[in-house]
């Protein structure tokens, strides 16, 4: 006759001892050395099953690789309006057709690919705020494109605004799917020269430590791109963790006066970590 009893539920710190309990007669105290720690990694794989957490992360890269290629690289306003037209509302949805938008951009890549990977989110969202994911032509700081579009920290401004995710610069947090803001020099504003990447990992190559990214890059459009670290002179990743915070979409002011001025004035890194929530 099957037990009545409910089944026997271990907490991390039993489950660490469980695994160790057969080392303890031969290795006691490196076995007790390890417990500490197994114990940590139990209680955090518990947590996070427990959650049910997405990992966005993976969602991301999936739809870098779903994204075509090429296309060529133009930042004017034929690649603005195309960009316009690749993002539309029917039937209430969002409609995203990245292979409208060709020839494209660095910030238009990496938008396009946000908008994809938060499509199941969209569902839950009323006609308002989906009509804010529009594109527009808005001017840098002015809704959701002009903040993503800005000079200096536009995507990791939105996200600290909406708590989309958490914003960091440390290259040792970083993981492939992470959204990244290069800055080619020291300079943040007017003379910024900056790229709107999708950050794919880092690794040697000749000796040299590179780091390797997804957007749409010179000359060739939509693609991957490997770059000594070196080269970058400050980085702002973002990580999307949140997307059901869109709904606050209607609650954050309609131009943010920062990066709004941005394409006209000078900005600094600490400023730029500031208004990331850095």
């Amino acid at each position: 006759m099957p037990s009545s009893r409910p089944p026997l539920l271990l907490c991390p710190e039993a489950t660490a001892a469980m695994f160790l309990a057969p080392l303890l007669p031969r290795r006691r105290c490196l076995a007790a050395r390890l417990l500490p720690a197994l114990a940590l990694l139990a209680a955090l794989w518990f947590s996070l099953t427990a959650r049910g957490e997405e990992d966005w992360n993976a969602r991301v890269l999936a739809q870098v690789r779903a994204m075509p290629s090429g296309g060529g690289y133009r930042a004017n306003r034929l690649a603005a309006d195309r960009l316009a037209a690749s993002v539309d509302i029917r039937g209430g949805a969002l409609v995203v057709q990245p292979a409208l938008a060709s020839p494209n951009f660095c910030s238009e890549a990496t938008y396009l690919v946000f908008l994809k990977t938060i499509q199941p989110a969209l569902t839950r969202l009323d006609p308002a705020t989906l009509d804010a994911l529009l594109v527009r032509n808005q001017p840098d700081g002015h809704g959701v494109w002009g903040r993503w579009n800005a000079n200096g920290p536009g995507t990791a401004r939105l996200f600290r605004e909406l708590g989309l995710g958490r914003n960091f610069d440390d290259f040792a947090q970083a993981r492939p799917g992470d959204f990244l803001k290069i800055f080619w020099s020291p300079e943040v504003g007017r003379r910024e020269r900056g790229h709107s990447v999708i950050f794919l990992g880092c690794e040697p190559q000749g000796g040299v430590e590179c780091v390797r990214f997804w957007s749409s890059n010179v000359p060739g459009g939509y693609g991957e791109k490997v770059v000594p670290r070196s080269r970058i002179a400050y980085a702002i990743f973002s990580r999307l963790e949140h997307p059901e915070a869109l709904s606050r979409l209607a609650g954050i002011p309609p131009i943010c006066p920062y990066l709004a001025r941005l394409g006209s004035a000078r900005s600094s890194r600490a400023e730029a970590r500031t208004m990331a929530g850095m």
